[in-house]
């Protein structure tokens, strides 16, 4: 058993080309600096003296930024290519986050973290179109696996340095590091890749075919999928501005314990996710493995009603992780699935708004909630959020396959 679990895990790595593994180490290198959104909720509110629902717009500006960016990004991609939207997005944004320990007013904070995050995320779908270049269609699914292990190796690193970092030498280092991952990522990035033209996958669906001259924004099932997509974020994302903000004043934990809770999803997300997505890929149909995945975040909240202990923290978190491992990787191969070869940047920009959207509402409604309410009512809204989105990844799953198998009659 251990053995064939073993070749399952070592099989999973197989066939992935020499350029994903460049990506995925400048993603690695990007990721492992990325110390200041996990904090950023407990920065604004403890050292710049931010209210809750203060800190809530910052968080938003955040997600308004992403949102942004990532169209700029899709139409720059489709445009000028993947490559020099990638390679500018890194270098630039070493300085925008190096500007940020200077500012401490509201508004400037809000309009320099919106900058920030609009160069940031212009990287996102264009890194989405450079794996459809590096990658072949039947290791789809897994090279974006590769490039979420890296980010999430990544994330396993830089939450904990970046708590010790907070408690013993103060915020001001997590927005250099952040800065300097960015820079040495993309002069990785620039020495190490060259352009290359995307594939498309060979196998895709009639149904996707027929869409191939459809814009994203008038493909009526893609834009289904992306409202599926931005309520399974909002979900998610609290793990990224209330979940710190609880384990901290609720459950009593320092910077470090909750930089360690993060490091626990990284690295359980690198040690499973491959060898699931490696067995999945070939055996489950996309739209239910995507259910079960909001099914198991949905569950994270459903545990955090029984209380604030910390056993029970430990287990929603490995709940959580299970959930983004059996969604996101499958949620990204469905998305480019759908793209026609001729507007990638398009769709693809459209996905990672979806994101976006979700950096925007998740924070208000995770926050502004539990200012009003409290956590546990806040618990309750997420957990049954995440059945309403269960249910609707069935559906979509159930009428796509539906078209797919009806006749075609001639006109």
């Amino acid at each position: 058993m251990l053995k064939k679990s073993i070749g399952i895990y070592r099989d999973s790595f197989r066939g992935l080309s020499a350029e994903m593994w460049v990506l995925s180490l400048v993603m690695l290198i990007n990721r492992a600096g990325a110390m200041v959104l996990p904090f950023l909720t407990i920065y604004l509110t403890t050292q710049l003296g931010f209210t809750l629902p203060q800190a809530g717009w910052v968080m938003s500006s955040y997600g308004l930024g992403s949102l942004v960016g990532a169209f700029i990004g899709g139409r720059l991609t489709d445009r000028v290519g993947y490559f020099p939207v990638q390679l500018w997005s890194l270098l630039l944004t070493a300085f925008f986050f190096w500007s940020l320990p200077f500012i401490s007013t509201f508004w400037v904070f809000c309009t320099v973290i919106f900058l920030t995050t609009t160069v940031a995320d212009a990287f996102r779908p264009a890194a989405m179109v450079a794996v459809t270049a590096y990658s072949s269609s039947e290791n789809r699914t897994r090279s974006f696996a590769l490039i979420r292990l890296a980010i999430n190796l990544g994330y396993a690193i830089g939450p904990a340095v970046g708590g010790l970092l907070a408690l013993s030498a103060g915020y001001v280092w997590l927005f250099v590091i952040d800065g300097l991952t960015c820079l040495l990522a993309g002069m990785l990035f620039g020495l190490r890749l060259r352009p290359k033209p995307a594939e498309r996958d060979s196998g895709d669906q009639a149904s996707e075919a027929a869409s191939a001259s459809i814009g994203a924004w008038r493909n009526g099932p893609y834009l289904a999928f992306m409202f599926l997509t931005v309520l399974t974020a909002v979900v998610f994302m609290q793990l990224l501005s209330t979940l710190p903000l609880y384990w901290k004043e609720v459950v009593g934990l320092n910077e470090a314990w909750i930089g360690g809770l993060f490091t626990f999803n990284c690295l359980l997300i690198v040690v499973i996710e491959m060898p699931v997505v490696y067995v999945l890929e070939r055996r489950g149909k996309l739209d239910r493995v995507m259910a079960r995945g909001v099914f198991f975040i949905g569950l994270t909240y459903a545990i955090l009603l029984v209380g604030p202990d910390f056993g029970w923290i430990v287990i929603s978190v490995l709940a959580i992780t299970v959930g983004e491992v059996l969604n996101f990787p499958f949620a990204n191969t469905y998305a480019v699935k759908m793209a026609p070869p001729d507007r990638q940047g398009e769709y693809m920009a459209l996905f990672t708004m979806a994101f976006s959207v979700a950096h925007i509402l998740a924070p208000q409604v995770g926050l502004q909630i539990a200012n009003a309410w409290g956590f546990p009512v806040l618990w309750v809204v997420l957990t049954s959020l995440s059945l309403l989105t269960t249910t609707g990844y069935l559906l979509l799953g159930r009428t796509l396959s539906r078209e797919s198998a009806a006749p075609v009659t001639a006109g």
